[in-house]
Protein backbone atom coordinates (compact mmCIF):
# COMPACT_ATOMS: atom_id res chain seq x y z
CA UNK A 1 0.00 0.00 0.00
CA UNK A 2 1.40 3.93 -0.58
CA UNK A 3 2.37 6.12 2.19
CA UNK A 4 -0.45 7.90 3.74
CA UNK A 5 -1.18 10.96 5.02
CA UNK A 6 -1.03 11.22 8.22
CA UNK A 7 -4.21 11.69 9.62
CA UNK A 8 -5.25 8.15 7.98
CA UNK A 9 -2.43 6.57 9.78
CA UNK A 10 -4.08 8.22 13.05
CA UNK A 11 -7.59 7.09 12.51
CA UNK A 12 -5.93 3.88 11.98
CA UNK A 13 -3.93 3.48 14.84
CA UNK A 14 -7.01 4.65 16.91
CA UNK A 15 -8.94 1.66 14.40
CA UNK A 16 -5.72 -1.05 15.82
CA UNK A 17 -6.59 0.36 19.45
CA UNK A 18 -10.62 0.04 19.70
CA UNK A 19 -9.72 -3.59 17.96
CA UNK A 20 -7.24 -4.68 20.72
CA UNK A 21 -9.83 -3.24 23.77
CA UNK A 22 -12.86 -4.80 22.24
CA UNK A 23 -11.21 -8.34 21.93
CA UNK A 24 -9.40 -8.05 26.07
CA UNK A 25 -12.87 -6.95 26.67
CA UNK A 26 -14.74 -9.96 24.80
CA UNK A 27 -12.69 -12.32 26.49
CA UNK A 28 -10.51 -12.53 23.58
CA UNK A 29 -12.66 -12.02 20.61
CA UNK A 30 -15.17 -15.18 21.38
CA UNK A 31 -18.57 -14.65 19.43
CA UNK A 32 -21.60 -14.71 21.06
CA UNK A 33 -23.52 -15.00 18.60
CA UNK A 34 -26.86 -16.95 19.87
CA UNK A 35 -25.68 -20.48 18.19
CA UNK A 36 -27.25 -22.49 15.86
CA UNK A 37 -25.99 -25.92 14.01
CA UNK A 38 -24.47 -26.38 10.57
CA UNK A 39 -22.28 -29.66 9.38
CA UNK A 40 -22.72 -30.34 13.03
CA UNK A 41 -20.68 -27.97 14.69
CA UNK A 42 -22.27 -24.90 17.18
CA UNK A 43 -22.65 -21.99 14.82
CA UNK A 44 -21.24 -19.02 15.56
CA UNK A 45 -19.13 -20.31 19.11
CA UNK A 46 -16.20 -22.00 19.38
CA UNK A 47 -15.71 -25.62 18.06
CA UNK A 48 -15.25 -28.03 21.17
CA UNK A 49 -11.28 -29.57 21.32
CA UNK A 50 -11.64 -32.90 23.03
CA UNK A 51 -7.97 -33.96 22.60
CA UNK A 52 -4.80 -32.73 24.36
CA UNK A 53 -1.59 -32.21 22.02
CA UNK A 54 1.28 -34.30 23.74
CA UNK A 55 3.58 -35.08 21.12
CA UNK A 56 6.50 -33.34 20.07
CA UNK A 57 6.51 -29.76 18.53
CA UNK A 58 6.19 -28.01 15.69
CA UNK A 59 2.14 -29.29 16.10
CA UNK A 60 1.11 -30.89 12.13
CA UNK A 61 -1.72 -28.89 10.45
CA UNK A 62 -3.28 -29.83 7.34
CA UNK A 63 -5.36 -26.68 5.66
CA UNK A 64 -7.55 -27.18 2.55
CA UNK A 65 -6.84 -24.07 1.09
CA UNK A 66 -4.38 -20.93 0.97
CA UNK A 67 -6.65 -18.60 2.77
CA UNK A 68 -7.26 -21.08 5.77
CA UNK A 69 -3.64 -21.64 6.06
CA UNK A 70 -2.34 -18.19 6.29
CA UNK A 71 -4.97 -18.03 9.39
CA UNK A 72 -2.89 -21.06 10.92
CA UNK A 73 0.33 -19.75 10.13
CA UNK A 74 -0.46 -16.28 11.38
CA UNK A 75 -1.93 -17.31 14.83
CA UNK A 76 0.19 -20.43 15.35
CA UNK A 77 3.54 -18.71 14.45
CA UNK A 78 6.24 -21.61 15.27
CA UNK A 79 4.27 -24.10 17.25
CA UNK A 80 3.07 -25.05 14.11
CA UNK A 81 3.74 -26.83 10.76
CA UNK A 82 1.33 -25.99 8.08
CA UNK A 83 0.76 -28.19 5.16
CA UNK A 84 -2.16 -27.18 2.18
CA UNK A 85 -3.70 -29.33 0.19
CA UNK A 86 -5.01 -26.76 -2.07
CA UNK A 87 -2.65 -24.53 -4.06
CA UNK A 88 -2.87 -21.84 -6.33
CA UNK A 89 -4.79 -22.15 -9.14
CA UNK A 90 -6.73 -25.14 -7.71
CA UNK A 91 -10.50 -24.84 -7.04
CA UNK A 92 -11.80 -25.88 -3.88
CA UNK A 93 -15.34 -26.20 -5.40
CA UNK A 94 -14.46 -29.30 -7.37
CA UNK A 95 -11.25 -30.22 -5.56
CA UNK A 96 -11.53 -34.27 -5.04
CA UNK A 97 -8.58 -36.01 -2.43
CA UNK A 98 -5.63 -37.50 -4.06
CA UNK A 99 -4.12 -41.02 -1.93
CA UNK A 100 -1.90 -38.42 -0.87
CA UNK A 101 -4.30 -35.90 0.49
CA UNK A 102 -5.88 -38.74 2.25
CA UNK A 103 -2.36 -39.75 3.25
CA UNK A 104 -1.66 -36.09 4.99
CA UNK A 105 -5.15 -36.11 6.64
CA UNK A 106 -4.69 -39.11 7.96
CA UNK A 107 -0.98 -37.72 9.60
CA UNK A 108 -2.36 -34.40 10.55
CA UNK A 109 -2.29 -33.70 14.45
CA UNK A 110 -5.23 -30.82 13.97
CA UNK A 111 -7.32 -29.98 10.54
CA UNK A 112 -8.74 -26.57 9.61
CA UNK A 113 -11.17 -26.37 6.71
CA UNK A 114 -12.85 -23.26 5.68
CA UNK A 115 -16.49 -25.02 5.83
CA UNK A 116 -19.89 -23.38 4.82
CA UNK A 117 -19.77 -26.16 2.02
CA UNK A 118 -17.03 -24.75 0.02
CA UNK A 119 -15.04 -27.91 -0.12
CA UNK A 120 -17.93 -29.90 -1.52
CA UNK A 121 -16.22 -33.14 -2.45
CA UNK A 122 -14.16 -33.06 0.34
CA UNK A 123 -17.14 -33.23 3.01
CA UNK A 124 -17.15 -36.89 3.42
CA UNK A 125 -13.43 -37.33 4.27
CA UNK A 126 -13.44 -34.63 6.29
CA UNK A 127 -16.33 -35.68 8.37
CA UNK A 128 -14.77 -38.95 8.95
CA UNK A 129 -11.75 -37.19 9.98
CA UNK A 130 -13.92 -35.43 12.61
CA UNK A 131 -14.51 -38.18 14.48
CA UNK A 132 -11.04 -39.10 14.72
CA UNK A 133 -9.17 -35.97 15.53
CA UNK A 134 -9.73 -32.39 16.39
CA UNK A 135 -11.03 -31.20 12.68
CA UNK A 136 -12.17 -27.11 13.13
CA UNK A 137 -14.54 -25.24 10.05
CA UNK A 138 -13.06 -22.04 10.66
CA UNK A 139 -15.71 -19.78 8.69
CA UNK A 140 -18.38 -21.51 10.91
CA UNK A 141 -17.35 -19.33 13.98
CA UNK A 142 -19.21 -16.58 11.51
CA UNK A 143 -22.04 -14.86 13.21
CA UNK A 144 -24.73 -16.90 11.21
CA UNK A 145 -26.95 -13.70 10.79
CA UNK A 146 -23.68 -12.34 8.24
CA UNK A 147 -23.78 -15.41 6.61
CA UNK A 148 -25.03 -14.70 2.89
CA UNK A 149 -27.49 -17.29 0.79
CA UNK A 150 -28.21 -18.01 -2.54
CA UNK A 151 -31.82 -18.25 -4.25
CA UNK A 152 -31.63 -21.67 -3.11
CA UNK A 153 -30.91 -20.97 0.38
CA UNK A 154 -27.29 -22.44 0.01
CA UNK A 155 -24.76 -20.58 1.71
CA UNK A 156 -22.67 -18.47 0.44
CA UNK A 157 -18.92 -19.59 1.27
CA UNK A 158 -16.60 -16.92 0.16
CA UNK A 159 -16.67 -15.35 3.66
CA UNK A 160 -12.80 -13.76 3.06
CA UNK A 161 -14.00 -11.31 1.06
CA UNK A 162 -15.56 -9.61 3.77
CA UNK A 163 -11.98 -8.96 5.22
CA UNK A 164 -13.85 -8.20 8.88
CA UNK A 165 -15.44 -11.69 8.55
CA UNK A 166 -12.14 -13.54 7.93
CA UNK A 167 -11.10 -11.73 10.84
CA UNK A 168 -13.76 -13.00 13.03
CA UNK A 169 -13.50 -16.80 11.57
CA UNK A 170 -9.68 -16.39 12.35
CA UNK A 171 -11.04 -16.71 16.16
CA UNK A 172 -11.64 -20.24 15.60
CA UNK A 173 -7.83 -21.05 14.79
CA UNK A 174 -6.76 -19.02 17.77
CA UNK A 175 -9.32 -21.16 20.26
CA UNK A 176 -8.59 -24.52 18.68
CA UNK A 177 -5.03 -24.37 18.95
CA UNK A 178 -5.60 -22.74 22.72
CA UNK A 179 -7.42 -25.68 23.75
CA UNK A 180 -6.03 -28.28 22.09
CA UNK A 181 -1.89 -27.00 22.88
CA UNK A 182 -3.28 -25.23 26.13
CA UNK A 183 0.88 -24.80 27.02
CA UNK A 184 0.89 -22.43 24.44
CA UNK A 185 -2.51 -20.55 24.66
CA UNK A 186 -0.78 -17.05 25.64
CA UNK A 187 1.17 -17.27 22.49
CA UNK A 188 -1.84 -17.77 20.15
CA UNK A 189 -4.21 -15.37 21.41
CA UNK A 190 -1.52 -12.61 21.25
CA UNK A 191 -0.76 -13.40 17.58
CA UNK A 192 -4.31 -13.39 16.46
CA UNK A 193 -4.30 -10.01 18.15
CA UNK A 194 -1.68 -9.07 16.14
CA UNK A 195 -3.22 -10.59 13.05
CA UNK A 196 -6.81 -9.19 14.22
CA UNK A 197 -5.28 -5.58 13.65
CA UNK A 198 -3.82 -5.85 10.49
CA UNK A 199 -6.84 -7.21 9.11
CA UNK A 200 -8.62 -3.86 10.69
CA UNK A 201 -6.24 -1.99 8.82
CA UNK A 202 -6.73 -4.38 5.70
CA UNK A 203 -10.49 -3.65 6.14
CA UNK A 204 -10.51 0.03 6.12
CA UNK A 205 -7.57 0.60 3.48
CA UNK A 206 -9.95 -1.92 0.97
CA UNK A 207 -12.78 0.45 1.83
CA UNK A 208 -11.22 3.83 1.36
CA UNK A 209 -9.55 2.84 -2.06
CA UNK A 210 -12.52 1.08 -3.43
CA UNK A 211 -14.65 3.98 -2.81
CA UNK A 212 -12.36 6.42 -5.46
CA UNK A 213 -14.33 4.68 -8.20
CA UNK A 214 -17.01 6.62 -9.73
CA UNK A 215 -19.97 5.31 -8.32
CA UNK A 216 -21.76 4.39 -11.49
CA UNK A 217 -18.70 2.19 -12.42
CA UNK A 218 -18.83 0.23 -8.85
CA UNK A 219 -20.18 -2.93 -10.75
CA UNK A 220 -17.73 -5.79 -10.55
CA UNK A 221 -18.65 -8.88 -13.15
CA UNK A 222 -16.69 -12.25 -12.92
CA UNK A 223 -16.26 -15.82 -13.52
CA UNK A 224 -18.63 -17.10 -10.76
CA UNK A 225 -20.11 -15.61 -7.68
CA UNK A 226 -17.36 -15.28 -5.20
CA UNK A 227 -17.58 -11.90 -4.82
CA UNK A 228 -20.92 -10.97 -3.04
CA UNK A 229 -19.21 -10.41 0.85
CA UNK A 230 -17.16 -8.62 -0.99
CA UNK A 231 -19.44 -6.28 -2.49
CA UNK A 232 -20.97 -5.85 0.58
CA UNK A 233 -18.65 -5.03 2.56
CA UNK A 234 -17.26 -2.34 -0.30
CA UNK A 235 -20.03 -0.96 -1.81
CA UNK A 236 -19.79 -2.99 -5.28
CA UNK A 237 -22.51 -4.24 -6.85
CA UNK A 238 -21.44 -7.61 -7.84
CA UNK A 239 -22.87 -10.17 -11.06
CA UNK A 240 -20.95 -13.82 -11.46
CA UNK A 241 -21.50 -15.68 -14.65
CA UNK A 242 -21.84 -18.68 -12.84
CA UNK A 243 -23.15 -19.28 -8.99
CA UNK A 244 -21.64 -19.40 -6.36
CA UNK A 245 -20.25 -22.91 -6.97
CA UNK A 246 -18.15 -23.50 -10.38
CA UNK A 247 -20.27 -27.07 -9.94
CA UNK A 248 -23.00 -25.02 -11.49
CA UNK A 249 -23.27 -24.03 -15.17
CA UNK A 250 -23.78 -20.66 -17.09
CA UNK A 251 -27.21 -20.67 -18.35
CA UNK A 252 -27.07 -18.94 -22.09
CA UNK A 253 -30.03 -16.73 -21.05
CA UNK A 254 -28.22 -15.64 -17.70
CA UNK A 255 -25.01 -14.48 -19.97
CA UNK A 256 -27.29 -12.97 -22.63
CA UNK A 257 -28.80 -10.74 -19.46
CA UNK A 258 -25.46 -10.16 -18.54
CA UNK A 259 -24.25 -9.14 -22.24
CA UNK A 260 -27.68 -6.61 -21.92
CA UNK A 261 -26.31 -5.63 -18.33
CA UNK A 262 -22.98 -4.45 -19.25
CA UNK A 263 -24.29 -2.83 -22.72
CA UNK A 264 -26.89 -0.78 -20.87
CA UNK A 265 -24.85 0.29 -17.70
CA UNK A 266 -21.97 1.21 -20.19
CA UNK A 267 -19.38 -1.10 -18.02
CA UNK A 268 -15.77 -1.39 -19.41
CA UNK A 269 -14.70 -4.49 -17.59
CA UNK A 270 -14.90 -7.75 -16.66
CA UNK A 271 -12.94 -9.64 -14.63
CA UNK A 272 -11.08 -13.45 -15.21
CA UNK A 273 -10.23 -16.06 -11.84
CA UNK A 274 -6.98 -17.44 -11.17
CA UNK A 275 -9.19 -20.57 -10.11
CA UNK A 276 -11.81 -20.98 -12.95
CA UNK A 277 -11.42 -21.04 -16.36
CA UNK A 278 -12.08 -18.16 -18.52
CA UNK A 279 -14.32 -19.61 -21.53
CA UNK A 280 -17.40 -17.44 -20.18
CA UNK A 281 -15.80 -14.48 -19.72
CA UNK A 282 -15.18 -14.34 -23.22
CA UNK A 283 -18.59 -15.26 -24.39
CA UNK A 284 -19.49 -12.13 -22.71
CA UNK A 285 -17.29 -10.10 -24.05
CA UNK A 286 -17.47 -11.43 -27.38
CA UNK A 287 -21.81 -10.98 -26.45
CA UNK A 288 -21.13 -7.08 -25.77
CA UNK A 289 -18.64 -6.74 -29.16
CA UNK A 290 -21.74 -8.26 -30.82
CA UNK A 291 -24.30 -4.85 -29.54
CA UNK A 292 -21.00 -2.36 -30.42
CA UNK A 293 -19.91 -2.05 -26.38
CA UNK A 294 -16.22 -2.81 -26.31
CA UNK A 295 -15.36 -4.47 -22.56
CA UNK A 296 -12.11 -5.41 -21.80
CA UNK A 297 -11.12 -8.10 -19.29
CA UNK A 298 -9.87 -5.83 -16.03
CA UNK A 299 -7.37 -8.08 -14.82
CA UNK A 300 -7.01 -11.53 -13.09
CA UNK A 301 -8.63 -11.83 -9.34
CA UNK A 302 -8.07 -14.37 -6.71
CA UNK A 303 -11.19 -15.70 -5.58
CA UNK A 304 -11.04 -19.26 -4.15
CA UNK A 305 -7.62 -19.80 -4.15
CA UNK A 306 -4.69 -17.06 -3.27
CA UNK A 307 -1.35 -16.68 -4.99
CA UNK A 308 1.60 -19.25 -5.47
CA UNK A 309 3.56 -19.21 -2.25
CA UNK A 310 6.05 -17.06 -1.20
CA UNK A 311 4.65 -14.10 -3.23
CA UNK A 312 2.75 -11.44 -1.71
CA UNK A 313 -0.51 -12.66 -3.43
CA UNK A 314 0.39 -16.08 -1.52
CA UNK A 315 -0.59 -14.40 1.56
CA UNK A 316 -4.43 -13.41 2.57
CA UNK A 317 -3.21 -9.78 3.19
CA UNK A 318 -1.52 -9.65 -0.59
CA UNK A 319 -4.07 -11.47 -2.15
CA UNK A 320 -6.59 -8.72 -1.03
CA UNK A 321 -4.23 -6.01 -2.09
CA UNK A 322 -3.99 -7.50 -5.08
CA UNK A 323 -7.86 -8.01 -5.90
CA UNK A 324 -8.42 -4.12 -4.41
CA UNK A 325 -5.91 -2.77 -7.05
CA UNK A 326 -6.61 -4.47 -10.37
CA UNK A 327 -10.55 -3.63 -9.54
CA UNK A 328 -9.80 -0.05 -9.02
CA UNK A 329 -7.30 0.64 -11.71
CA UNK A 330 -9.62 -1.36 -13.93
CA UNK A 331 -12.91 0.58 -13.13
CA UNK A 332 -11.79 3.99 -11.99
Amino acid sequence: MPTQPLVRVCRQLVLVALVLIGLALSGCGVSEATPGQRGGHTHGQPQKIAAKYAGSYPIQVVCTTGMVADQVRNVGGKHVQVVTLMGAGVDPHLYKASPADVSQLNRADIIFYSGLHLEGKLAELLERMASRKPTVAVAERIDEAKVLHDEHGAPDPHVWFNVSHWSEAAGAVRDALAEFDPKHADDYKAASETYQAQLAVLHLEAKEQLATIPAAQRVLVTAHDAFQYFGQAYGLEVRGIQGISTDSEAGVKHVNDLVDFLVQRKIKAVFVETSVANQNVKALIEGCAAQNHKVEIGGELFSDAMGEEGTPEGTYQGMVGHNVKTIVGALK
